[in-house]
């Protein structure tokens, strides 16, 4: 369900905004409108969806937009035109009173800098949101001693900032804004400032704790990096457009153009996607339960040499057309003494991982999910493309030898003559 909706937002900086946003709207580019005018195109055109208890990412260069837009959303900025709707309710149309209740309750930010006062402590600086609305003192501080404890800054109450490091300050930061308990976090090149072991280190706490509430958190940044481990969704802007929207994989797997594309450039694919994005849906499962000659049968049908077997919707083995028909010949009822171990991986493994376990065997390998969950079987061919596409598309012959894949296309194994075939691509 969508939290926030932005529908055709415009903003055009100037005198006079209003007497050039038709000309704005009307296709006039960014750098004609400022030849012509004075003004500056700072948003065009921008629609959004971004769904409760989502991380949606907003990237570009500097001068993008990005910063621009996030600011909207809690009017700090007023646009040129378009709507803002949080749960349905349009920002723009807030009044002066409604406005101020809504960033109080509603949202809360973190700031690139820090934004914290200087002259307060970490707790006065932690509870400093509470005071706004209005919270007691002891039930302000108890709140704010509670998520100085959650972001790791117990102990550090009575501390000024300055006696901080910079991840510890953007700690504070992060606790004050959790502290109001806004539905909302708008968080504003919150890492950027930071050294790139403790921006990661930031990066793991924000996703622990969101595992934990569950906020719609808005992430601005420039860093693609940053973007595809923290996002559900991205958007990235140029010159005050959205150039592409989708999840990290739509982004990564189908760059829109050469300016997403260089963003790319030199992204460690193996530490972005996993082995879902790898796998064959099964064509044919089986049971514990099922009858030898039929096993047997279906297999034979579908030209498959082995088949995933499942115990309810777990993965409990592997079973092959030799030992199916084993099976049949020493008059068992069903297959299940007959199941073989078949080596899995999670489906939130990386495909570095995966790499590091198909180079070591040449054997079929399952896809799992929660509880032994099966989803498909891993195909090595998908791996191949996805972590070396430029190879896989000048030299698909080298790749499928260099990493050969399963057996089949879609989950089960070909029944083969030669176990030559074992090696060969789907």
């Amino acid at each position: 369900m969508s939290k926030i909706e932005v529908k055709s937002i415009y903003k055009v900086f100037g005198p006079h905004p209003a007497k050039w946003l038709q000309a704005a709207q009307g296709g006039m580019s960014k750098e004609e409108l400022l030849a012509k005018s004075g003004h500056t195109l700072g948003l065009r055109d921008i629609s959004l969806s971004i769904d409760e208890g989502s991380i949606y990412v907003i990237m570009g260069l500097s001068g993008s937009g990005k910063s621009t837009l996030i600011r909207h959303f809690n009017r700090l900025i007023e646009p040129s035109a378009g709507q803002i709707l949080v749960d349905g309710v349009d920002v723009v149309s807030l009044n002066k009173r409604d406005l101020e209740t809504f960033r109080q309750k509603k949202m809360s930010m973190v700031f690139q800098r820090f934004g914290l006062f200087p002259h307060r402590t970490v707790l006065e600086n932690a509870a400093y949101g509470l005071a706004v609305q209005g919270v007691g003192r002891a039930e302000r501080e108890r709140r704010a001693r509670d998520w100085l404890e959650q972001v790791g800054l117990s102990g550090f109450e009575q501390q000024y900032p300055h006696q901080l490091s910079g991840g510890m300050q953007q700690r504070v930061g992060l606790a004050r804004a959790l502290a109001t308990d806004a539905e909302i976090l708008l968080m504003d090149e919150a890492f950027s400032a930071l050294d790139p072991l403790i921006r990661r280190e930031m990066q793991d706490q924000l996703l622990q704790l969101q595992a934990k509430l569950n906020k719609t958190i808005v992430f601005i940044t420039h860093d693609l990096d940053e973007a595809l481990r923290l996002g559900n969704r991205i958007a990235i802007l140029k010159d005050g457009e959205l150039v592409q929207e989708g999840t990290p994989e739509d982004i990564l797997l189908n760059p829109a153009n050469d300016y997403v594309q260089s963003f790319l450039q030199d992204v460690n694919r193996t530490k972005v996607l996993n082995a879902t994005h790898a796998v064959n849906p099964a064509r044919l499962t089986l049971t514990m339960r099922s009858r030898p000659a039929h096993a047997l049968e279906r297999m034979r049908a579908m030209n498959y040499e082995y088949a995933p077997v499942l115990d309810g919707k777990r993965l409990a083995g592997v079973l092959t057309a030799e030992a199916a028909l084993r099976a049949g010949q020493e008059g068992a009822r069903d297959v299940s003494r007959y199941v073989e171990e078949l080596a899995s991986v999670p489906a939130t493994a990386g495909l570095g991982e995966v790499l590091a376990q198909l180079v070591h065997s040449d054997q079929p390998v399952a896809v799992t999910g929660e509880d032994d969950e099966f989803i498909g079987m891993l195909s090595r061919k998908k791996v191949v493309e996805l972590v070396t596409p430029a190879l896989s598309e000048t030299a698909p012959a080298e790749g499928a030898e260099a990493a050969p894949d399963l057996p089949q296309p879609e989950g089960g194994a070909e029944v083969q003559a030669g176990p030559e075939r074992r090696d060969e691509a789907a």
